[in-house]
């Protein structure tokens, strides 16, 4: 094939000749050829300049796979149109043998359009008294479908594919132009990766993978001469139906044609035309609601991974369009997510709550030094079938409304526009760590009452004395002198009020900012905005809502000594040409985001005295003779620390906690009903969660202790 470019006189001469050798009949394929030779060179040429010179080609959708940590276990895909670019020379010989001799044997010596084709289509159309031959090449077919995945407006749509004879003429103009760009190779490469084959399958690696279960290299003559005929009309010929009479009729068409043009042997059609037609069907995965059910609880994860994608700017401006990036841009993206801590972190969560209680029992787990979400486990099922659900737990909701359990796609552990839970005393953590980075030591001593008269002017709720806020211990024997090591581990509620008086409320609301929590009722925005947040006493006791996600994260900052790194479900993004994603600034989209949010000995300080919490003690300071959570570093048998949090009556339960390597926060809560009390029974639920965890996650790994810190922070 000639490399120079063809003179608009020399495209239209081609359309004429086309034309003329039709017979110049106005019939459905010849109208537009002989409507054009009518016209003459000139008037023909201004007639073809009208028309778009260059074909303009977008990049085909294509399927983004998902993967687990190791880059192998698929957790879904996300696709609007199932396809995946394959080259020429990855595809079995067989399948351009099989499309050329189905669609357009001339393929190689037409210059992309067919003269003798078009003579043969009006002959063939004559006797049959109507349109029963086509005379498109298989380059005016793919400029077809190029301009039809092109088209931005349903108008344009809608013209790539109507039956008119300025579609046909325009097609046939951008047919020689592609020719004269393009080698044969490249248009049929293109052409394979753009066909649509049925069942959702676009493109021939999606329809090796749907009908065969295999790679396109790997189909044999049989397999590639039943997708070809599928071409011309996929749901006529579809060879999954009960009666694949017409199927196999159409692949045996495709196998005479080869013989016929002489690509393979007698022997080879006969073998071929004799063989059944074997499927492998494969339905492959779309979207998060379809991850597979041997790994169904993977769903929550899958849910979060699309929530953040939908908040990353890289992928479009709002998260409408980033969501379309995701369905079309044909992305390898490799999640942080680890099937073994997955496997464990479940297990131990569903041994205390079956997936058939009201009460949802969660845990995530966070990776320190950047932020990677290991892990993202709840006692439910990741499904839209509701039908089987218990009652809800919320009589005012009213009579036959079903509740979240068993199955659920509520995001319950972080993400979208889930508000979360109250947190309780974990809080308590935002507090001491701006004491701390106030310059107030460890030692900091109060005197603790059973009761505490605070300056936080109050109008409503059980603790309050006269218009002030005045909360309680929820045991007499904390009264007395505390510091932060010992206010920490017996969790006193009012030395962290006198602590919070101290350095001020809004510091600590500042603090929780800084370490990832956002403010997603209206209430709580409302508090932490800095006309209110100096009032907001209560906000030590932890009355704000928290996802697991965020509390994780606020913990392994903890764990990588004072290093926030937001937290991310990814390790890897590439490119369909397998180079990494990034952003406007050339920055790995996948890369850790990392920044350090508090003085490294702030944060040796914090986990100082969390470790009074856990019963491993500590390096410092007297933990004042008893602890909150002594099982944890009994179970967990290494360096543990973190914190207890349960609100007013046990409405939730919570807990928090790292070693050096891990973090991970689990609660109890009922997310259809907050005051759906869990009650004492489970309040210590989520400390033994955690501490099995990560007992069993660190089990093969070293026993990594915490960093004392120095003697400034202590006294």
């Amino acid at each position: 094939m000639t490399s120079r470019r063809l003179t608009v006189a020399g495209r239209i001469a081609l359309l004429i000749r086309a034309g003329l050798i039709s017979g110049l009949v106005i019939s459905g394929i010849a109208y537009p050829l002989a409507a054009l030779a009518g016209m003459g060179v000139k008037a023909g040429t201004e007639a073809l300049e009208s028309l778009p010179e260059e074909l303009t080609e977008v990049p085909a959708a294509q399927t983004t796979y998902v993967y687990a940590n190791d880059g192998r276990t698929l957790l879904t895909m996300f696709y609007e149109e199932h396809r995946k670019q394959t080259k020429l020379k990855e595809m079995s010989p067989y399948l351009t043998k099989a499309i050329v001799a189905s669609e357009d044997t001339r393929f190689y010596e037409h210059n992309g359009v067919d003269a003798k084709g078009v003579a043969r289509a009006f002959i063939a159309n004559q006797k049959a008294g109507g349109v029963s031959q086509g005379a498109s090449t298989l380059t005016m077919q793919y400029v077809r479908m190029a301009l039809r995945d092109g088209a931005r407006t349903p108008k344009e749509a809608l013209e790539a594919t109507e039956q008119t004879a300025t579609r046909k003429l325009r097609e046939m103009r951008l047919a020689i132009e592609v020719e004269q760009r393009l080698s044969k190779e490249q248009i049929l490469e293109r052409y394979l990766n753009t066909a649509y084959y049925g069942h959702r399958a676009y493109g021939i690696y999606a329809a090796s993978q749907v009908f065969f279960s295999k790679s396109p290299k790997n189909l044999n003559l049989t397999e590639a001469a039943l997708l070809a005929g599928l071409v011309k009309a996929p749901s006529a010929y579809d060879p999954a139906t009960k009666d694949r009479r017409a199927a196999t009729q159409r692949r045996n068409y495709v196998i005479d044609q080869m013989l016929k043009i002489g690509t393979i042997t007698g022997e080879q059609a006969y073998m071929a035309k004799k063989a059944k037609i074997k499927l492998k069907l494969t339905t492959p995965p779309n979207d998060c609601i379809s991850v597979s059910r041997r790994h169904n609880d993977w769903g929550y994860f899958c849910d979060y991974l699309k929530s953040w994608w939908r908040e990353q700017p890289q992928f479009g401006t709002n998260p409408l369009e980033r969501e379309e990036r995701l369905r079309r841009g044909g992305y390898r993206i490799v999640t942080s997510i680890d099937p073994r801590i997955q496997k464990i972190a479940l297990a131990h969560v569903l041994d205390k709550e079956s997936r058939n209680s009201p009460f949802a029992h969660g845990q995530v787990v966070v990776e320190p030094h950047s932020g990677r979400v290991l892990s993202m486990a709840v006692n439910r099922r990741y499904s839209l079938d509701q039908k089987d659900n218990g009652r809800h737990t919320d009589w005012r909701v009213g009579k036959g409304v079903k509740g979240n359990y068993p199955n659920t796609v509520n995001p319950l552990l972080g993400g979208g526009d889930m508000a979360g839970y109250q947190a309780g005393s974990t809080f308590k953590v935002f507090t001491m760590l701006a004491a701390l980075e106030s310059g107030l030591p460890l030692s900091t001593t109060f005197y603790s009452p059973e009761r505490y008269v605070s300056r936080y002017v109050t109008s409503r709720g059980r603790a309050t004395c006269g218009s002030y806020w005045c909360p309680k211990n929820s045991s007499k024997s904390m009264t007395g002198n505390q510091t932060m090591w010992s206010g920490f581990g017996k969790s006193v509620n009012t030395y962290f009020v006198q602590l919070e008086q101290r350095v001020g409320a809004e510091k600590a609301v500042r603090m929780a900012e800084r370490l990832g929590l956002r403010w997603r009722t209206e209430v709580d925005r409302k508090l932490a905005t800095p006309a209110h947040a100096s009032g907001w006493g209560a906000f030590t006791l932890g009355v704000s809502d928290a996802t697991p996600v965020e509390m994780a994260n606020v913990f392994a900052t903890l764990a990588a000594e004072g290093q926030y790194c937001e937290p991310l479900p990814v390790l890897s993004i590439r490119n369909p040409d397998g180079t990494n994603a990034r952003d406007d600034r050339g920055t790995v989209i996948a890369a850790p985001r990392c920044h350090q949010a508090v003085r490294v000995n702030v944060a040796r300080a914090a986990t100082d005295a969390a470790r009074c919490v856990t019963g491993y003690g500590s390096a410092r300071g007297g933990c004042g003779g008893w602890e909150t959570s002594p099982m944890v570093y009994a179970t967990a048998g290494r360096p543990v620390a973190g914190k207890s949090g349960t609100t007013d009556d046990n409405r939730t339960a919570w807990f928090s906690g790292y070693t050096p390597q891990l973090a991970a926060s689990a609660f109890v809560a009922d997310p259809d009903n907050p005051e759906h009390l869990v009650g004492s029974g489970r309040s210590t639920m989520s400390k033994y969660t955690v501490a099995q965890t990560l007992r069993d996650a660190l089990r093969d790994e070293p026993r990594e202790k915490f960093k004392p810190p120095s003697d400034k922070m202590v006294y």
